[in-house]
């Protein structure tokens, strides 16, 4: 009796291992994006879920996560609870200022900005939906070792929750892929996959996540579900950034756009309506998941709220601009 009770004991703890490990704590929300299609892994060039079922999502990314820019007064539950609804978004970024030039980024004040962070990734697990973690840097080798510190933190306090993806860079400037990016890259995923073994972790990719194209040339290796990241603005990038990313599918790397606007690179101009219409064909065609900059009601053409917009959702039309409105439409009616 004795032998068959230890038995079981082993069993029950391989059982839990195995829970573990395949990520099954799922959602509280049930039928949400997640509780739906699981943990993710990268085949090939494309994102499956646990059934391993090609998938894409669309959703939103929100501004910087410093007090100055306050874009930070919209991470909130509300607001991310309005995305889903209404917007029918899966999935949220949340950009985790760490840029050593602004003065109340994460670098200077972790207590602020990872307070803000962690109340979305909470908002995100309770409602269901997918959530990147983004070091909002463009200088992350300068702060490497803040960098590894803190997605061991986010590694050890999310990892086992399928909905975390992590952004390790955001947009690199001209600066090389195999001397500073590639060795920062590898540093930062050695650590996170000490602690978590799988969710999908984007590697920024040189000026501004463009050169996709480079990379793919030179990818990390010994690594599983490693994407690379590719933004666009609509008003700036055209065919020739779309033939990047062409050539990067096709030397077998997979994509992400963890940010994409419908204006110019700098946030302004006019909604470029045609050239969003041809990315976005371009992104359902290969899967591609992607997020729209921004949720603020800065006034600038990228932005997706008027100025004076309630930082608690409910908006009407009369509250998005013209981008707002534009990504509200394509995001909503993505699907899987």
């Amino acid at each position: 009796m004795r032998a068959i009770f230890i038995l079981f004991i082993i069993l029950g703890s391989c059982t839990n291992h195995k829970q573990r490990t395949e990520k099954l704590e799922t959602s509280p929300e049930l039928n949400s994006v997640v509780s739906n299609n699981g943990s993710l892994s990268v085949k090939g060039t494309k994102i499956v879920n646990a059934k391993g079922n090609v998938v894409s999502f669309a959703g939103n990314s929100l501004f910087w996560s410093n007090d100055y820019y306050k874009g930070n007064s919209f991470y909130n539950k509300n607001v991310i609870k309005w995305l889903k609804e209404d917007w029918q978004s899966s999935i949220i970024r949340i950009p985790l200022t760490a840029d050593p030039d602004i003065h109340d980024s994460y670098i200077f004040d972790q207590r602020t900005n990872e307070e803000k962070l962690t109340t979305v990734i909470d908002a995100a697990l309770d409602l269901g939906l997918y959530v990147i973690i983004d070091w909002h840097s463009h200088k992350a080798e300068i702060n490497e070792g803040e960098a590894i510190a803190f997605f061991e933190k986010m590694a050890k306090k999310y990892g086992k929750y399928p909905n975390v993806i992590y952004e390790i860079y955001n947009e690199p400037l001209k600066v090389s892929w195999d001397d500073i990016i590639k060795p920062y890259a590898e540093k930062v995923i050695a650590a996170i996959r000490k602690i978590d073994s799988d969710n999908i972790i984007v590697v920024g990719t040189p000026k501004w996540s463009q050169e996709v194209d480079m990379v793919a040339e030179n990818p990390i290796k010994g690594y599983d579900n490693i994407v690379y990241t590719l933004h666009f603005y609509a008003g700036s990038h055209h065919d020739w950034l779309m033939n990047k990313a062409k050539k990067a599918l096709d030397n077998g790397i997979a994509l992400m756009v963890t940010e994409w606007g419908t204006v110019n690179a700098d946030g302004s101009g006019d909604v470029d309506v045609e050239s969003t219409r041809k990315w976005m064909n371009f992104l359902k065609d290969n899967h591609i998941t992607h997020c729209n900059w921004s949720i603020n009601n800065k006034e600038e053409g990228a932005s997706a709220l008027n100025p004076g917009a309630s930082i608690k959702g409910n908006w009407t039309d009369e509250d998005l601009t013209e981008s707002g409105k534009l990504a509200k439409s394509y995001i909503k009616k993505w699907g899987n």
